[in-house]
């Protein structure tokens, strides 16, 4: 348990913000199943659009450092290339 006020201000901070973090994180989550859902239903063009969308929240939460950028750029290149495969 934190003794000083600060240590306790901070515990609440990170508490704060964790919850914040796993907001976003289901928000990314979220995303990314529409995309793979309208992929799986084999429709290209809402697809696609659904795809844009999802490329600028996964780079907000990248900018955020929720996920790594890394991770980012791996995920939104999958997506693409599966509805790159679509015929």
């Amino acid at each position: 348990m934190a003794n000083s006020s600060q240590a306790r201000k901070r515990a609440r901070q990170s508490i704060k913000r964790r919850e914040h973090n796993i907001g976003l994180r289901s928000r990314l989550r979220t995303a990314i199943k529409h995309v793979r859902k309208a992929i799986e239903a084999g429709d290209k063009k809402e697809a696609q659009a659904i795809f844009n969308q999802t490329v600028s929240t996964v780079d907000s939460i990248a900018d955020k450092g929720i996920i790594h950028k890394n991770k980012a750029a791996r995920q939104k290149s999958r997506l693409s290339a599966a509805i790159k495969a679509m015929a």
